[in-house]
């Protein structure tokens, strides 16, 4: 493994102690890939993904490529992400940013969930 990837883990399981998912306020879990965004809410307790989204193409729908800069992607999927808790009932969530810094995209999707109206 190279050293970038080695201290995005290390922090990532610093940051795990500290940050877990519950019944009312579920872990908005996101991870950063060179193309594409994902987000996911997990309830920790249940064990289990209450939610998720990503600006993947979807390959049934046919879409070889989604159009905007990856910021702009990252925004919608902080959008996505909001209405479908929103939908599930959930207002509040914590942020779990998985060992990435906040900012760019990380911080572009937590700050589109926010204005979407979720806190944490």
């Amino acid at each position: 493994m190279n050293k970038k990837l080695e201290k995005r883990i290390r922090l990532k399981k610093k940051i795990r102690t500290k940050v877990s998912g519950t019944e009312v306020s579920p872990r908005l879990s996101v991870f950063r890939s060179n193309q594409y965004i994902y987000a996911q809410v997990i309830d920790d307790g249940a064990k289990k993904t209450l939610v998720s989204a990503s600006d993947m193409p979807v390959k049934k729908a046919g879409a070889t490529k989604v159009k905007g800069s990856k910021t702009e992607r990252a925004i919608l999927v902080g959008e996505q992400v909001t209405k479908a808790l929103k939908a599930k009932g959930i207002k509040k969530v914590v942020f779990d940013r998985n060992g990435f810094k906040y900012t760019g995209r990380i911080k572009a999707l937590a700050d589109s969930a926010r204005t979407s109206g979720l806190e944490f």
